[in-house]
């Protein structure tokens, strides 16, 4: 059996930015703090919600250095480091390995998309690269692709690719894979989805909602990981309006809004990404005062 990254809930970590658009790396560290010691399972630097796509490429590994060097091996440190450009994904990879990443994130193609032949060609290819194990992660809303069961299986059986971040929505889906690839741990890509994955044999979450509620998250998966899937449920059932709220306008807008809502000062996003609007703003306000969060 391969090594398993980590078990229960990762955050889908933010990437603070200041007033003129730079990584904001102080409120970046007080955020890693915090989150370690609400009892965060693994930490995601660089991922969609980390806007790792306007992050040039010394950003890019300058944000995964830290991460690694602020958790100090206290919680794993995920490093997203796919692209569209196989090449370009191998030498992020090899980037991030050396900053210390306990493993990577890696995305389906974008855009250029590919056949299900050349997603096994592609991932093949960077999980040759490197010695840390890889995350793959299928969201066909952003990606305009899946990752179908024949080739999870295949891609299952390379030594270095463990796990996928499954952010399709398909459970029967997912059902099927977490069947078909045993030796391929199955995180929820969804904040809602988390008891439904987790029920059928999913180990945890990579997490956007865990940047403002990650003692919550963790519970979640917790109690998953327990087989008290009534307790999850009525605890994900709970937080299911804001976890939803997260998602009224392109992620990582709301999230950054909220957390702003919170005091954290995370700043904005960087274009083409804006501002939430008034409206969303006010829904967003509502329900963290209904979470108690505000």
């Amino acid at each position: 059996m391969k090594n398993t990254v980590f078990t229960g809930a990762g955050t889908a970590l933010v990437t603070p930015m200041n007033p003129d658009g730079s990584v904001n790396y102080d409120a970046f560290g007080k955020n890693i703090d915090w989150q370690i010691q609400e009892g965060i399972d693994a930490l995601i630097a660089c991922g969609t919600t980390g806007e790792a796509s306007t992050l040039t490429d010394e950003e890019h590994i300058e944000v995964i250095r830290y991460c690694v060097k602020r958790a100090n091996k206290r919680v794993p440190v995920i490093a997203g480091t796919g692209s569209n450009d196989t090449l370009y994904a191998v030498e992020l990879s090899k980037e991030a390995e050396k900053a210390g990443a306990n493993a990577l994130l890696q995305v389906t193609p974008y855009y250029n998309k590919t056949s299900q032949k050349g997603l096994i060609a592609h991932f093949t290819k960077i999980a040759d690269s490197v010695n840390i194990p890889i995350i793959l992660y299928n969201v066909p809303s952003r990606t305009a692709m899946t990752i179908a069961v024949d080739t999870y299986r295949e891609l299952s059986k390379h030594r270095n690719i463990a796990a996928t971040k499954e952010a399709s929505g398909n459970i029967a889906l997912i059902a099927e894979v977490i069947a078909a690839c045993p030796d391929l741990d199955v995180y929820s890509g969804n904040d809602g989805e988390i008891v439904p994955i987790m029920s059928l044999g999913g180990i945890g979450v990579i997490s956007t909602c865990a940047n403002i509620i990650p003692k919550i998250t963790h519970s979640i998966a917790a109690l998953c990981l327990d087989g008290k899937y009534k307790e999850a449920a009525a605890l994900q059932l709970k937080y299911l309006d804001l976890m939803n709220k997260l998602f009224i306008d392109v992620n990582p807008i709301p999230v950054k809004a909220a957390m702003n809502l919170m005091g954290m000062n995370v700043g904005n996003c960087r274009l083409p990404l804006c501002e939430i609007d008034e409206a969303g703003r006010a829904k967003l306000e509502a329900a963290l005062k209904n979470a108690e969060l505000l």
